[in-house]
């Protein structure tokens, strides 16, 4: 099955268990959260891929039952450089112990390019689209201790640029790191193989999360480090710090 039949699938399905959630006359709770950050660095969701600029990163979430709707949006000051991904997900399986979700999203990317014509070259932005889609187990291992696996694929929907990204990501996350009586600190490492049109690399990837019991507010750092590459332009070892403020209300209905 190829990439566009697949989210045609996934994207029914969504739509049929929205359909369902809808005519069901018990009570039901609507989730909606959001998470705002301010970045030194914006990051890609494939950390390797950097803005290299100072970046907004906001992602919200609108939960009913099994199925959310995220958009993900990281753009620097003038929006000439970013990402904008909308993703559908549907939560499979949710077990005390195991989870497991898939999602689908377009994402919409902005990218420089410089043109030319017989006078003169200028720099543009350009807007590249793609379909993609994840698949996500997780294994809650303790309260605190979870291990994960993500499986990416995006394919372009133009012919010029990266036409097919896959990557595998091997995550654990620790969390509730208690630092004093009112601080806590999270550490999610993650190991991931990427392959963008037949260029490879072999990364590591560590996040840091700094919060405090009953605010808000996070300060969160990323490094991200490569062991092996042939992707073009990669560089072996970025970072980045973001202070971030974020929020969630539930929503009763009938």
């Amino acid at each position: 099955m190829n990439l566009k039949k697949l989210c045609t699938l996934m994207t029914l399905v969504f739509m049929g268990r929205l359909v369902y959630g809808q005519q069901d006359s018990t009570k039901t709770i609507n989730t909606f959260s959001s998470f705002v950050g301010v970045t030194n660095n914006g990051f890609s969701i494939i950390p390797t891929f950097s803005l290299n600029r100072p970046a907004v990163v906001t992602n919200f979430a609108w939960r009913k039952k099994r199925f959310s709707f995220n958009p993900d949006i990281r753009l620097v000051s003038d929006a000439s450089k970013g990402g904008m991904l909308f993703w559908l997900r549907y939560h499979l399986i949710e077990q005390k112990k195991f989870s497991l979700r898939v999602s689908a999203h377009p994402a919409f990317t902005l990218v420089r390019r410089v043109v030319s014509d017989n006078t003169a070259s200028t720099e543009i932005t350009e807007m590249l689209r793609f379909l993609a889609y994840e698949i996500v187990p997780n294994y809650q291992i303790a309260p605190n201790w979870s291990v994960s696996a993500i499986y990416l694929q995006g394919n372009a929907l133009q012919l010029h640029g990266p036409q097919e990204t896959k990557v595998l990501f091997l995550n654990t996350s620790i969390s509730n790191i208690k630092l004093g009586s009112n601080f806590r600190f999270q550490l999610v490492p993650s190991f991931y193989f990427l392959n963008t049109d037949g260029y490879t690399g072999k990364y590591l990837s560590l996040t840091g999360i700094l919060s405090k019991k009953e605010s808000p507010f996070t300060i969160q750092s990323t490094i991200n480090q490569t062991f092996t590459s042939t992707i073009p332009d990669n560089k072996q070892f970025m970072w980045n710090v973001m202070l971030s403020y974020s929020f969630s209300k539930n929503f009763n209905q009938k």
